[in-house]
């Protein structure tokens, strides 16, 4: 939340041109506050750990939130029960005519498809037009940021040789951008994926700005100029364990998977976890919940 001090106070330009959140007396006293309203789209299979996840980063900031879960109706959940879909989650039929300050869509295990023949693209894609006059700001996570940047901008993704699996390291390119206020110099992110995009494709758009990238991990968070798109490419809201389950479930299938980069301690499994991404995935978005929505969005929803 914001401080409020007086404009003329001299530390107020010193702490406006850190990007400190602060707000002068005039406005602090005009400022309207209402629950943000925020709609999930879920494409994960274990729907219930993802809802889990996000609503843990959610829930950790003073502002108050409104959720609502959001499925496909053109295909159903082979993971998660009839009886809790019918209960906890609504189709876009039933959300389209309304508007949110923020929405989330997340990754789903289809990144080797083309994305044409994904069974719910053509509803995705209505929904990520829907986007575009209906939500102030929508953050897409891993394939989803893949997704999106093909739909609104074109951008194509590519195979990788091997699976982009571990914790990797990233480097902030804008420490003046919001969204990576009070960032580390060095940012360890979660990444589970076969494809990526390239830094190229990026800077051919005018309208997108890069603001982590990993050398081995490649471009990882990218937002419009704008503030109503965010794409992000790893899983920053991973818990503990998420990849370490991964790991084993591919290790069961008898599938060709690599140890997680960076993961396990002195890189065995049977020493446990290094659970070091929590603080930046809480501030990415503490961030965008703040500066991409709530400061962006108009008080009346229309």
């Amino acid at each position: 939340m914001p401080i409020v001090i007086p404009e003329k106070l001299p530390a107020y330009e010193t702490l406006n041109k850190e990007n400190i959140f602060i707000m002068n007396d005039k406005r602090a006293g005009h400022q309207d506050i209402r629950p943000l309203k925020i709609i999930i789209l879920n494409l994960m299979p274990n729907k219930i750990e993802t809802e889990t996840q996000l609503l843990r980063l959610l829930g950790n900031t003073p502002l108050q939130t409104e959720i609502t879960l959001l499925n496909t109706a053109s295909y159903k959940s082979k993971n998660t029960g009839e009886d809790h879909l019918e209960s906890f989650y609504k189709t876009f039929e039933e959300v389209k005519k309304h508007s949110y300050d923020g929405m989330i869509i997340t990754g789903a295990p289809v990144e080797t498809m083309e994305f044409q023949e994904v069974d719910y693209w053509k509803e995705l894609s209505e929904i990520m037009e829907f986007t575009k006059t209906n939500v102030t700001s929508t953050l897409h996570i891993c394939w989803a940021s893949q997704a999106g940047l093909y739909y609104h901008y074109g951008i194509n993704k590519y195979p990788l040789e091997e699976k982009m699996f571990g914790i990797f390291p990233h480097k902030v390119l804008n420490i003046k951008n919001e969204l990576v206020r009070g960032f580390d110099d060095e940012v360890l992110i979660p990444h589970s994926r076969h494809t990526t995009i390239l830094r190229k494709d990026v800077e051919k758009i005018e309208n997108l700005e890069i603001l982590l990238e990993s050398p081995q991990a490649g471009v990882c968070l990218i937002s419009s100029k704008d503030k109503k798109q965010v794409f992000i490419s790893g899983h920053a809201e991973y818990d503990r364990n998420t990849i370490k389950e991964e790991y084993l479930r591919d290790l069961n299938k008898g599938l060709d998977i690599n140890l997680p980069f960076n993961y396990f301690v002195d890189n065995k499994v049977e020493a446990g976890v290094k659970y070091n991404w929590r603080s930046h995935a809480h501030l990415l978005f503490s961030n965008w919940l703040n500066y991409y929505v709530y400061q962006e969005t108009p008080y009346i929803l229309k």
